[in-house]
């Protein structure tokens, strides 16, 4: 199941990027159908950090966000952020980065409220006042990033359950259950998720943003 949707979400973000059309993916609810969290990012750049371990500077890319609840309750802040590179490749953020790196971001933004992802993930408090800030890290992919996608998940509680028939994405109304309380045939859980597209030409150490929408993947 989730080679089918990996597979799926790759050609058609791909396909975004370069124009091309391919497997149209379901599009969320125009209107809300489920808590949805203020947030806002600012465009990806690119540090340089030598590691304690190594002699020679290491290339990252980081996003900067605020996120706030101005929903009605609490909400779980479960974040993910994976970058979508020009080859095709996906990459989750803030794996095995090393915490020297985040130190030097934060120095760099000089935002003393800044916090890393594991720190900012879970309970988010009402109001605007308890918004938070935080980052999201990738070890540089290439140094020619091309153009490249951002997916932002866990904003929004919009989801829903499809199969795919013929290549194509069939909503699924109602899931028949079988006599172990299983689903009788192989789903997918498509989450509401904001793509944020970007470009960086050349040797440039700042995206620039193509645009963004909100995707079930």
């Amino acid at each position: 199941m989730t080679r089918i949707l990996r597979s799926l979400t790759v050609a058609t973000a791909l396909a975004a990027l370069s124009g091309v059309v391919a497997l149209a993916v379901p599009k969320p609810s125009p209107f809300p159908k489920s808590w949805e969290l203020k947030f806002r990012c600012d465009a990806p750049k690119r540090i340089m950090v030598t590691l304690p371990d190594r002699k020679t500077p290491q290339a990252f890319w980081y996003m900067t966000f605020t996120v706030a609840n101005e929903t009605k309750d609490e909400q779980q802040f479960l974040p993910t952020f994976d970058m979508l590179a020009a080859d095709g490749s996906i990459l989750r953020s803030d794996r095995g980065v090393p915490t020297a790196v985040f130190d030097a971001i934060k120095a760099r933004e000089k935002d003393k409220f800044l916090e890393p992802l594991t720190k900012i993930t879970g309970r988010l408090l009402r109001g605007a006042d308890q918004a938070r800030d935080g980052v999201a890290i990738w070890p540089e992919p290439d140094r020619k990033m091309g153009k490249f996608s951002v997916f932002v998940a866990g904003l929004c509680g919009e989801c829903e359950f499809y199969r795919v028939v013929n290549g194509e994405y069939e909503k699924v109304e109602k899931i028949e259950m079988d006599a172990d309380g299983k689903p009788k045939e192989e789903l997918i859980l498509l989450r509401k998720t904001l793509q944020l597209n970007y470009e960086a030409a050349g040797d440039t150490d700042k995206a620039e943003p193509l645009g963004q929408e909100w995707v079930m993947r």
